[in-house]
C-alpha cells in the first residue's frame, strides 16, 4: 500500500485551465472515490498521477517519490500503479491471456510460465477463468473491463487508479462491474476512484472528495458529503445526480 499527496496542483491546455490548485492526501489502503460534473478535471488529476500529463505546477508524491520531478523514471513508478479506463484500453488483436501476461512479461520481466499462472488466478477474482482464448471483441462490454480490472490486479498494484469504469457501460452492465470492483476494495490497496455512482461510493468509499471548476471543492467521510455537504455547490451537484431535492440551508458555505 502507498499514500499519495497531491500538492498544488494546476494543468492548463491552451486558454482553458483545468486544475486550479488541487490539494489532496490519500491514506496507505484509503479508499477515495472523487465525484464532480464532468469537464471538472478528474481525469487529468488522475492522468497526472500517473505521469501521462505533466502539470504546469505543484506536486505529486506517491510514498516518498516526487512523480513530478523530471528525474524520476516514470516507468519503475508505474510499475506499481494499476489503471483501469472508462475505455478498457485492451489489445483486440491479443486473446483475453495475453492481455493480462504481456505486460507482466515485457515491463515486469516475468518468466511466461509465471505470467500466465497470474494471470489465471486474477481471472478466476473477476469471474472470467473460462475467457482465457477470447478475444476482446467476443466479450460483453462489462467482461472487457473486468479483463481490464484483472490485468491492473495482476501487477500487485501498491495503488490502483479507476476512472469511470462503468461509464461507458450499457446500464444492465454495470452492476456486474461495480461487484468485481467492491469485491477488490477489501483488499489491502490504496484505490482512488473516479465515479459517478453516488450510491457505489458511499457503499465503497471511506471518503469522498468533489472536484469542480479545477479545485476540491469538499471532502469527507462518504455519509456527510452525500446527505450533508457544508457547500452549496455540492448540494447543488448531488440533488442533480441523485434526482432528488437535497435541502440548501440557509448556513450552507457558497
Amino acid at each position: 500500500m502507498s499514500t499519495v499527496n497531491i500538492i498544488n496542483l494546476h494543468k492548463r491546455f491552451g486558454e482553458l485551465e483545468v486544475l486550479k490548485g488541487v490539494n489532496l492526501s490519500v491514506r496507505s489502503g484509503e479508499k477515495l472515490v472523487i465525484i464532480g460534473p464532468s469537464g471538472s478535471g478528474k481525469s487529468t488529476l488522475l492522468k497526472c498521477i500517473i505521469g501521462l500529463i505533466k502539470p504546469d505546477r505543484g506536486d505529486i508524491y506517491i510514498d516518498n517519490v516526487r512523480v513530478t520531478d523530471p528525474k524520476t523514471d516514470l516507468i519503475e513508478v508505474r510499475k506499481r500503479i494499476g489503471v483501469v479506463f472508462q475505455s478498457n484500453n485492451l489489445f483486440y488483436h491479443l486473446t483475453v491471456l495475453k492481455n493480462i501476461t504481456l505486460p507482466l512479461i515485457k515491463v515486469h520481466k516475468l518468466r511466461e510460465e509465471e505470467a500466465i499462472k497470474i494471470a489465471l488466478r486474477v481471472l478466476k477474482e473477476v469471474g472470467l477463468e473460462d475467457k482465457v482464448d477470447s478475444y476482446p471483441a467476443e466479450l460483453s462490454g462489462g467482461q472487457q473491463q473486468r479483463v481490464a480490472i484483472a490485468r491492473a490486479l495482476a501487477i500487485k498494484p501498491r495503488v490502483l487508479l479507476m476512472d469511470e469504469p462503468t461509464s461507458a457501460l450499457d446500464p444492465e452492465l454495470i452492476d456486474e462491474v461495480l461487484e468485481v470492483i467492491e469485491r477488490v476494495s477489501k483488499r489491502e490497496i490504496t484505490m482512488i476512484i473516479v465515479t459517478h455512482e453516488i450510491d457505489f461510493a458511499e457503499d465503497i468509499s471511506d471518503r469522498i472528495a468533489f472536484l469542480d471548476g479545477g479545485v476540491i471543492v469538499e471532502e469527507g467521510p462518504p455519509h456527510e458529503i452525500i446527505y450533508n455537504p457544508k457547500k452549496r455547490r455540492t448540494r447543488e451537484f448531488l440533488r442533480r445526480v441523485l434526482r432528488k431535492r437535497i435541502p440548501i440551508s440557509a448556513n450552507t458555505h457558497l
